[in-house]
């Protein structure tokens, strides 16, 4: 049975000290049996301290992004064994901000997954199209292209640690979003397609997110749908009392 889950990403917000204030904040506010997985990605410097702040609670610290490479002359990467080191055994990769301001491919993708992988780390997979493909009508093709040359290279076993995350762009930061009919149009085409590459006993496993302006006041008609099985959660992720009503709207 496929996990309900909802993940925060914090983006390149929040020094230290406000970390630890909304973290202090969301162990005030969750329960300890949340309706969903709860997962949090903050800033690479704030990943520790975070990890060390919630390692008794139900909370799951996520990384943001990671190099596809062990170690080396890569100034400013951090490696998949850096992240385990400190705790940290998720990470987001393709999020729709790293394919647009650092140009990363579905090949580089891949090549990123597979280290994830190799270290036994979870990956959260983002994709999703722009405006202008959906406007031309390009929009499932463009979604499955991206899943065949970043993920269909992987073997039935791999897929138990993949949770996908579906981002149309241009719900991404605008107030804009995706139906809930939109939404699940979308997730139903995912799993199909999965399930023709791998089998419907691997599709009917993976869960498939929503990431694009989820908010409390939608989160629930949106999570209502059949084929999504929670949200990656951008602003609304900022505030406890805000990220934990779309937890609780399951």
């Amino acid at each position: 049975m496929r996990k309900n889950i909802v993940a925060g990403n914090w983006k390149m917000n929040n020094d230290l000290a406000q970390t630890q204030e909304l973290i202090a904040d969301l162990k005030k506010q969750i329960s300890a049996a949340p309706a969903a997985t709860v997962m949090i990605a903050p800033t690479y410097t704030n990943l520790y301290p975070a990890f060390e702040a919630l390692k008794n609670t139900p909370v799951i610290v996520a990384a943001q992004n990671m190099h596809q490479n062990a170690s080396g002359a890569f100034t400013g990467e951090i490696s998949a064994a850096m992240l385990k080191s400190v705790g940290v055994e998720t990470v987001i990769l393709g999020h729709s901000e790293r394919r647009a301001y650092f140009k990363e491919s579905n090949e580089l993708l891949a090549e990123k997954v597979n280290t994830a992988l190799e270290n036994d780390m979870t990956v959260i997979f983002c994709f999703g199209e722009e405006l202008e493909d959906r406007k031309a009508d390009k929009h499932f093709d463009l979604v499955e292209s991206q899943l065949k040359e970043s993920l269909y290279h992987l073997s039935k076993e791999s897929w138990k640690n993949i949770i996908l995350a579906y981002e149309p762009v241009w719900a991404i930061g605008t107030g804009e979003t995706a139906s809930p009919e939109q939404a699940q149009e979308m997730h139903a085409f995912i799993r199909k397609s999965i399930a023709d590459a791998y089998g419907s006993e691997i599709a009917e496993e993976v869960s498939i997110l929503y990431g694009g302006s989820v908010k409390p006041a939608n989160a629930k008609e949106i999570f209502a749908k059949e084929d999504v099985d929670g949200g990656l959660i951008g602003g609304a992720s900022l505030k406890a009392e805000d990220f934990l009503a779309i937890v609780n709207a399951f």
